[in-house]
C-alpha cells in the first residue's frame, strides 16, 4: 500500500516545494545550484531546480526522455552557451564561485568541468594525440616527457593503457566503441578536471563495454565528482550514491540511491521506477 504521506502526482509547485526538494549538502557540496531555470526561446525547459552535488560522489540523473536531464548538466559547464536563444537564470556555484559570473572564462571552466557525451567522439588523431591534445593547449606539460607521462597516467586511470600501449600512434577512431568511450574519458581527465559530466555514456555500448565503464566510474569517484545522465535505472542503482529524478523540467526528488529506488517519497518517482510511465 502506498504511504499516505507520500506526495501525490499533483505536484505542489509552491515556493516551499521548489526550495526543499533539492537535497542540500552544504559544506560537502562541490556544486551548488539554486533556483536554476533554462529557457530555449519561449520554452521553459528547466524550472527552479535547486540541487547540490557532493564531492567524490556519483549522482545519477534519471527521468523520462525530454525531462531536462541533459539540459541541466549542460548548465554545469556552460555548454548551453553554445545554443542560440538559450538563457540560464538562477545561481550555480562551484566551490563557492558563481560559474555564470562576468569574470568567468568558459575555456578553463570546461577543463575544470569535463564532459563525456552519449556517442564516443574521439578526434581524428592518434590515440596518443587524443589524450595529449588538452594538456598541450592548456600548457600542462613543460616537456615531451611530461606530456607522455600525462597520457600514460590518463589512459591507466581510464582502464585503457594495457589495451593500447603498443599502438599509441594508431587512430583513436579504430578502437571499439567501448574503447573509444574510455579514450574520451582519458581525454577528459588528462586536463585534471574536478568534475566529470556524463550524458548517457553507455547508451551506445554493449553490456561488456558498459560493465567496464561502470567499474571505471566506481574507481574514478575517489578522485572526481561525477554526474551521470542515464536512462537505465539499473545502471543508476549500480554506480551512484545519490539519484535525482526529473519530470517535465522539474526536479521531483533527490536522495540516497537506495532510498529513492526502494522508498521513493513522491508518487511520480515511484510510477517511473515501477514502469507505469516513462
Amino acid at each position: 500500500m502506498r504511504d499516505k504521506n507520500r506526495a501525490s502526482p499533483d505536484i505542489n509547485y509552491s515556493r516551499e516545494h521548489r526550495e526543499t526538494v533539492g537535497e542540500i549538502l552544504s559544506a560537502n557540496a562541490r556544486i551548488q545550484c539554486r533556483k536554476v531555470n533554462v529557457y530555449y526561446g519561449d520554452k521553459h525547459a528547466i524550472q527552479d531546480v535547486t540541487l547540490d552535488i557532493g564531492r567524490n560522489e556519483v549522482i545519477a540523473l534519471i527521468g523520462p526522455s525530454g525531462c531536462g536531464k541533459s539540459t541541466f548538466i549542460r548548465c554545469l559547464n556552460r555548454m548551453n552557451d553554445t545554443v542560440p536563444g538559450c538563457r540560464v537564470t538562477g545561481e550555480i556555484l562551484m566551490d563557492g564561485r558563481a560559474i555564470y559570473g562576468p569574470d568567468i572564462d568558459v575555456v578553463p571552466l570546461r577543463a575544470q568541468v569535463g564532459m563525456v557525451f552519449q556517442k564516443p567522439n574521439p578526434f581524428p588523431k592518434s590515440i596518443f594525440e587524443n589524450v595529449a591534445y588538452g594538456p598541450r593547449i592548456h600548457g600542462l606539460a613543460l616537456s615531451k616527457a611530461e606530456l607522455e607521462e600525462i597520457v600514460e597516467v590518463s589512459l591507466r586511470r581510464a582502464g585503457l593503457w594495457d589495451e593500447v600501449k603498443d599502438r599509441l600512434n594508431h587512430p583513436g577512431t579504430g578502437l571499439s566503441g567501448g574503447q573509444q568511450q574510455r579514450l574520451c574519458i582519458a581525454r577528459t581527465i588528462a586536463v585534471n578536471p574536478e568534475v566529470i559530466l556524463m550524458d548517457e555514456p553507455c547508451s551506445a555500448l554493449d553490456p561488456i563495454a558498459t560493465a567496464k565503464i561502470e567499474q571505471l566510474l566506481d574507481e574514478l569517484r575517489s578522485q572526481f565528482t561525477i554526474a551521470i545522465v542515464t536512462h537505465s535505472m539499473q545502471q543508476a542503482a549500480r554506480v551512484s550514491q545519490r539519484t535525482a529524478y526529473f519530470h517535465l523540467g522539474r526536479l521531483i526528488e533527490v536522495g540516497e540511491t537506495a532510498q529513492v529506488f526502494t522508498n521513493p517519497q513522491h508518487q511520480l518517482t515511484e510510477d517511473y521506477i515501477t514502469g507505469r510511465f516513462g
